[in-house]
């Protein structure tokens, strides 16, 4: 049985709990909303996160909702205590599992994890856990800050290359046993994809800042503008007394979509774009330090997430027509469902079954329209998908002044081809031991996007975790 719930609460009635009433999460307006980057959500109240938490019907072990989560957060748990109004001890248990309960509770697919896997959606709506999740954890901030505790010191030195959500969750853990942690960052500030790839109105900077703050003050150090690979190499680091070095990259090379026209003007790239698009000016390297430029018609070319994030950032710099071009259907878009749904509800129109096959320029250069072919889904590809086929004949165009390419992304080789003994594998991705996160390479560790491939927030902050783990071993025998 969870941990925080009194034996006698077995006997409680599960039918009037399923029976208590449903009520969405309270938005902004979607005509005010894309005025500016705030929040989207409206933040829950005390009242109402003790009043939907108490929707839970608390299963008997072992819960779906614990199963689908990739930290197996006590949920039942927590919405016991969240229910009973101890938010900071439901704040306290997330933290037991998770390095970052503040971000995935926002910016986790939860209708696909652990509230798409509560059981009552078999008959009534689900239990919101990931509001939840980032309410308690924000009262935390408030009410009594948030500390990382540090172990004594072991004399041993950590370089963590990255400062993603796997590199800050491998130096949250590593100091709490007393490692002294740097890491190292091509970027102005720490916080990888959470700062220089999520919109604001998704995932508030001052979300990231602040966990960084909590690293910080807890004797993790950032050195920034240091590509690993260009500017120093992971030998540098060994002969620096480093004593493990942990790779946390990511993926953050924009796949091409190789096509003629591509590099119109007026033709984006997604990291460019959002970067520009979102991030303080003052964080960028000198050479992207101005905001793009759009016309009225933007079209953004993906199913992903960071389609959707390119989409509803369109809208709020000034575009007047925004569509999405997807090659499948809607039922094989990799992007959150959540998402699609608020950029319906900012004007954001889809057309399925389209591939941009020419970027045509007008008569000033610049970007005018888009020739396309329709498509139809013929048999399933490696991973099961149905792989699009076009319709021979079928072509047609598109207006727009501007494209932005969200086609995916893949791992830099840089670090492949600078580390000696490193394995790696297509184009790059880092081989490891899926229990330690060791590397080919004594010493060093990886995890996250730079070994899977694009993924989530949260699966690249258990590989930080996990990997943690082997380091501590390591350095132990070492």
């Amino acid at each position: 049985m969870s941990q925080a719930i009194p034996s006698e609460f077995l006997a409680i009635d599960r039918k009037f709990r399923a029976r208590i009433p449903y009520a969405d999460l309270d938005r902004r307006d979607a005509k005010v909303r894309i005025c500016d980057f705030d929040d989207v959500v409206i933040c829950l109240d005390p009242e109402r996160a003790m009043f939907e938490a108490s929707r839970c019907i608390h299963c008997p072990d072992p819960a779906a909702c614990v199963a689908a989560c990739p930290v197996h957060n006590d949920i039942p748990s927590a919405m016991w205590l969240i229910e009973q109004g101890k938010f900071l001890e439901a704040a306290q248990l997330y933290r037991e599992t998770s390095s970052l309960p503040e971000v995935c509770g926002r910016v986790c697919p939860h209708e696909q994890l652990c509230q798409g896997s509560c059981v009552r959606s078999k008959y009534y709506e689900q239990v919101l856990t990931g509001a939840l999740e980032a309410f308690v954890t924000e009262y935390e901030r408030r009410t009594t800050g948030v500390e990382v505790p540090v172990g004594g010191p072991t004399g041993k030195k950590v370089a963590v290359v990255g400062a993603g959500p796997s590199g800050l969750a491998v130096a949250g853990q590593l100091v709490q046993k007393g490692h002294a942690v740097t890491i190292f960052d091509a970027k102005e500030a720490p916080g990888g994809l959470l700062l220089y790839g999520i919109p604001n109105f998704k995932l508030p900077k001052e979300v990231v800042f602040n966990r960084w703050h909590d690293l910080e003050k807890a004797g993790v150090k950032f050195v920034g503008h240091t590509y690993i690979g260009k500017d120093k190499t992971i030998d540098d680091l060994f002969a620096e007394g480093f004593d493990a070095v942990y790779l946390g990259v990511g993926t953050l090379v924009d796949a091409p979509m190789e096509v003629p026209g591509e590099d119109l003007p007026g033709v984006y790239k997604a990291t460019e774009f959002l970067v520009r698009a979102n991030v303080d000016l003052e964080l960028l390297p000198p050479e992207l330090r101005t905001r793009p430029t759009i016309g009225r018609k933007v079209a953004v070319i993906g199913g992903g997430d960071t389609a959707s994030d390119c989409l509803r950032t369109a809208l709020r710099i000034g575009a007047e027509e925004v569509i999405c071009l997807y090659r499948r259907t809607e039922r094989e878009m990799p992007g959150g469902r959540k998402d699609r749904q608020l950029a319906r509800e900012e004007g954001t129109q889809y057309q399925f079954l389209t591939q941009p096959v020419r970027f045509i320029a007008g008569e000033n250069g610049w970007l005018e329209k888009i020739e396309c072919i329709r498509m139809e889904l013929g048999e399933p590809d490696a991973k099961g998908r149905r792989k699009p086929v076009p319709i021979e004949g079928s072509n047609f165009i598109v207006a727009a002044d501007t494209a932005i390419l969200a086609l995916g992304y893949w791992p830099d080789p840089i670090i492949g081809e600078t580390t000696p003994g490193l394995e790696t594998r297509n184009w790059g991705l880092i081989v490891i031991d899926p229990q330690t996160g060791a590397t080919s390479r004594p010493g060093v560790f990886a995890g996250g996007d730079a070994v899977t491939g694009p993924d989530l927030v949260v699966t690249a902050m258990v590989a930080g975790r996990k990997a943690a783990a082997g380091i501590h071993t390591y350095l132990e025998s070492k």
